[in-house]
């Protein structure tokens, strides 16, 4: 597991090893335990490692016999020693038990399909020197993140954008496309991020580029669905996470998922081998720690749970924007961040539930997308009638109220169904958008494409999905890859710590779209299939306990201990000199949430991070914490909003034909 960044550069460059040692600081944080460098007259690989597997031989860059193929890797090949027996057999010479090695002798083998051999979570960049060519490469699920920036004298590419903004030719600008996405969806969708001209790397894609070149995107996997019952891998996934050379442990929440994980590991594992980690809340409704310590119990783990207060909030919300890189609303972050630190006291990587509610229908959205369906049929007069009788609700601050529920559901329901699925999981709908948004902003983003409209070209391209389908396509490759994988990642590497993800197994999920849909959502029952998997391995209670998520008591907390937080921050003037949100209707959300009229909390939340990541903060990518990209960029104040328009629907600026030498 590690941080990596790199460049392709036309022309002389005497800096080019200073600039990739400048990159890799600013990573350091995702490999704690060494560096590694590959600098020729065309190109710079650079690479922060955090040591899990080959301790001792595994540095990287790493290349193959004769110095002509090199490559940087950022997570884990699960399957290197069985690529490795077959690839030393073909005449392979391997110098290092690392599976970063592996991966240069596939791509001699195979070329660039390479990656479909591949069992792991991964972004990595090979730099072919005979070719002169650079392949990337990213994880099918969008378990490691790749960013680039093609500019008109160079290509650049990192794990995060911190690293990119290190090589002067990278732009420091907003882009609106990018806020405009992370409104609509609380984060900033594949391709597009936050900074004008830079992108993402789609997860199951490849990225070709040579100098002076063209750039050759090409997507080599997706989700099928189709019936067959002949398949049981969940076990294997399992098994094969568990490779490690450095103490191993798991996230336990005491929900199904992670709860399957742990018990499978305890099997295979020795029970007390395990060590599980929880958190929870002092808040009675929010804490899972009973739950998962009921699991810890039956399975025999060796346990221990922690507590995230609001002032554990307050104390790191001035980090986040330096933890984030790029805004992410989630306000599981910051609990998920602790937890990272205090699992990594003891161990070095852990394994997470992730996935399995995307996979086997876990999420209420499932539920409400068929009570959705039913009420579209009734009376338009009833439907206004439920509408407005809902919208007159008080919201209970318990966890997941029915008051808070109906208002969530009803609001999203004269949208899109794929518009509806995502207001549920959050973000703003274009009148809501609108009205944030300054005056200035609001003129400047007329007549671009509703952000939304971008759930319907990756579900075009697989016709013929029954209802269900259609939702777990759209939450794996939007909410699973966009969000919550982004939050796993950016949390556990912060603190130095691998997660991995058994249920992201490409075999287990190409399993999962060949089970029928019926038998993911059984009536009002979610999981039902995998529910009855594991109805023998974990407690009764544990398996029958309705969904709860990993909530956060934001809404409280900004009403309470974090007032005083949120009115400073977001005060009128101070929302005005960023000259992004409309101060009125910025007061008006925050004086409606204090007064308990309504639950602003996702907006609020929001704003927050948002303002976190424009504050201006000491450059310090030489230092151990990571370093706050906005501040870099200088703020996207009043005067930026000129320079940062970016067109929704159309590829980076920097990406597009007609940029300069760097087109796809």
């Amino acid at each position: 597991m590690c941080g990596i960044a790199g460049f392709l550069e036309t022309g002389a460059q005497e800096n080019r090893r200073a600039i990739a040692r400048r990159m890799a600081a600013s990573l350091r944080h995702r490999g704690p335990d060494g560096e590694g460098f590959y600098v020729d007259e065309d190109a710079a690989l650079a690479v922060r490692r955090l040591s899990i597997i080959d301790l001792e031989t595994g540095a990287q860059p790493i290349s193959n016999e004769d110095g002509t193929v090199w490559v940087a890797l950022n997570g884990e090949i699960y399957n290197f020693k069985e690529l490795r027996v077959r690839l030393s057999r073909l005449g392979h010479a391997f110098r290092t038990r690392s599976d970063t090695e592996v991966l240069v002798h596939a791509y001699e083998e195979y070329g660039n399909d390479c990656v479909s051999r591949l069992d792991g979570m991964f972004a990595f960049a090979v730099w072919d020197a005979v070719r002169r060519e650079l392949f990337l490469a990213r994880d099918r699920m969008g378990e490691k993140p790749l960013y680039y920036y093609a500019g008109p004298t160079a290509f650049i590419f990192a794990s995060e954008p911190r690293a990119l903004l290190e090589h002067p030719e990278v732009p420091r600008e907003l882009s609106v496309t990018g806020l405009a996405a992370y409104l609509a969806f609380e984060y900033v969708p594949a391709p597009h991020a936050i900074f004008e001209g830079m992108a993402k790397l789609p997860p199951a894609h490849t990225l070709t580029v040579s100098p002076g070149g063209k750039l050759n995107l090409v997507p080599y996997w997706d989700l099928s669905f189709a019936p067959d019952y002949s398949v049981d891998v969940r076990e294997c996934s399992v098994r094969r996470r568990l490779m490690s050379d450095v103490p191993l442990g798991m996230f336990l929440s005491g929900g199904i998922d992670s709860s399957a994980i742990v018990a499978l590991a305890a099997r295979i594992g020795g029970g007390g081998a395990v060590k599980t980690f929880a958190l929870g809340f002092e808040e009675p409704s929010y804490d899972e720690r009973p739950f998962a310590r009921a699991v810890a119990d039956y399975c025999g783990t060796d346990h221990a749970d922690m507590v995230f207060t609001a002032s554990d909030t307050a104390s790191l919300l001035d980090r986040v924007g330096e933890l984030l890189d790029e805004p992410l609303v989630d306000s599981s972050f910051l609990p998920t961040y602790a937890l990272s630190r205090f699992a990594r006291g003891s161990v070095k990587v852990v394994l997470s539930g992730d996935g399995g509610d995307e996979l086997f229908c876990g999420y209420p959205t499932f539920l409400a997308d068929r009570a959705a369906r039913w009420i579209e049929r009734l009376p338009e007069w009833l439907q206004k009638a439920a509408i407005g009788a809902v919208t007159r609700l008080r919201v209970s601050p318990r966890y997941g109220s029915v008051e808070f529920l109906l208002k969530q559901f009803f609001r999203g329901l004269p949208h899109s169904p794929e518009a509806r699925t995502q207001l549920l999981l959050g973000g703003l709908t274009p009148a809501e958008r609108y009205r944030l948004l300054s005056r200035a902003l609001r003129v400047i983003c007329r007549g671009e494409e509703e952000p939304y409209e971008e759930l319907l070209g990756p579900l075009a391209k697989i016709p013929g999905l029954d209802p269900v389908e259609r939702l777990i396509y759209q939450h794996c490759k939007f909410y699973l890859a966009g969000q919550n994988l982004v939050n796993v990642d950016r949390a556990s590497m912060a603190a130095g710590l691998e997660v991995r993800a058994p249920f992201l197994d490409h075999a287990l999920v190409e399993l999962a779209g060949r089970i029928p849909s019926a038998l993911k959502l059984r009536g009002w029952t979610m999981k039902h299939v995998l529910k009855r998997a594991l109805r023998r391995h974990l407690p009764h209670t544990i398996v029958s306990r309705r969904k709860q998520g990993f909530g956060v008591p934001i809404a409280t907390w900004l009403r309470g201990p974090l007032r005083t937080t949120l009115t400073q921050a977001l005060a009128p003037e101070r929302v005005a000199r960023v000259g992004l949100f409309d101060p009125k209707t910025v007061a008006q959300l925050v004086a409606e949430h204090l007064a308990g009229r309504e639950n602003h909390q996702k907006v609020l939340w929001s704003l927050l991070v948002f303002w976190r990541q424009t504050s201006p903060r000491r450059r310090s990518s030489s230092s151990d914490a990571p370093t706050d990209s906005w501040s870099r960029a200088g703020g996207p104040g009043r005067r930026a909003l000129p320079g940062v328009v970016g067109r929704r629907g159309h590829t980076p600026r920097a990406a597009r034909a007609g940029s300069g030498r760097w087109t796809r």
